[in-house]
């Protein structure tokens, strides 16, 4: 076999291994989409092909009360982490030391430890605050959802806004100052319409995750305030029915949708492998 031929083999057969991966995590995502237009009562069950699961999802008054639910704590998780994470990811972006260090590797234990963990902290934290120590706001369902998503999407947050900062050409900044500009307007002027990208590709990553967080949402929520990866969830007990399907599949093109927007802004902003580079702290 010639060096060509072989070459040509190695090619084939990596590209049938893509194929093969793509279709090992795709199909349970293809199964959902064709079945969402089922028109039987159970999910399972094929009937014929149908448009009544979506209009029974758009008229549920439980389904778009759930996804009520996620939206606006999403939009509140958004904020939280999208302001907590920039000014973190600026601070430990631009400074090193001992301290610095620390906070990353705080950080990078937030995203490590699995999520059940820190559920079954968090209820307990909410409900003493709220109840022992009288702060009547985290009674709120939302505000309890948002606290507990924006932990995680804090520190995705602050890790894209840090990788991008490194990235960054500080003869910039060194510039502005020997210009006799002020911090802040160097700041202002210099440093943020760069780190927009960053910020922007962080807050859509942040709404993605906590619209599609499932296990802390279970016990985080309050009565009256049952997000939709929760309702759902619930709803399998008694069948998994068509409309949750259909409403699965809209916030599914909608994450997707997120998704390659927060790559698109990310990859606008500059060098996507020097912020990658950035992040695992090679530059």
């Amino acid at each position: 076999m010639t060096g060509t031929t072989r070459d040509r083999a190695t090619n084939l057969s990596l590209r049938i291994f893509g194929i093969l991966v793509l279709l090992f995590l795709f199909a349970p995502l293809l199964v959902i989409l064709v079945y969402s237009f089922n028109s039987g009562r159970l999910l399972g069950a094929w009937e014929g092909f149908g448009v009544n699961a979506y209009q029974t999802a758009f008229s549920s008054p439980d389904i778009l009360h759930a996804v009520g639910v996620s939206l606006r704590s999403s939009v509140v998780a958004t904020l939280f982490a999208t302001l907590l994470g920039s000014a973190l990811g600026v601070a430990i972006g631009v400074r090193t030391g001992t301290v610095v260090s620390v906070i990353v590797g705080v950080l990078a234990l937030v995203l490590v430890t699995p999520e059940i963990v820190q559920a079954v902290s968090l209820m307990p934290w909410l409900t003493s605050l709220s109840v022992d120590w009288g702060i009547a706001p985290l009674n709120d369902g939302i505000l309890r959802l948002a606290i507990g998503h924006s932990l995680f999407a804090t520190a995705v947050v602050s890790f894209l806004v840090r990788g991008r900062v490194r990235a960054l050409d500080p003869a910039l900044t060194e510039a502005a100052e020997d210009l006799y500009a002020s911090r802040w307007n160097s700041f202002r002027q210099i440093l943020l319409p760069q780190l927009a990208p960053a910020i922007g590709a962080g807050a859509l990553m942040a709404f993605t995750l906590s619209l599609d967080n499932t296990i802390i949402s279970a016990f985080v929520q309050t009565t009256g305030n049952t997000p939709w990866p929760v309702y759902v969830l619930s709803s399998l007990r008694s069948g998994l029915r068509p409309e949750l399907a259909a409403m699965a599949a809209v916030m599914l093109i909608a994450t997707l949708a997120l998704l390659a927007l927060a790559a698109a802004v990310l990859a606008r902003g500059g060098s996507a492998s020097s912020t990658a580079r950035a992040l695992v702290g090679s530059e």
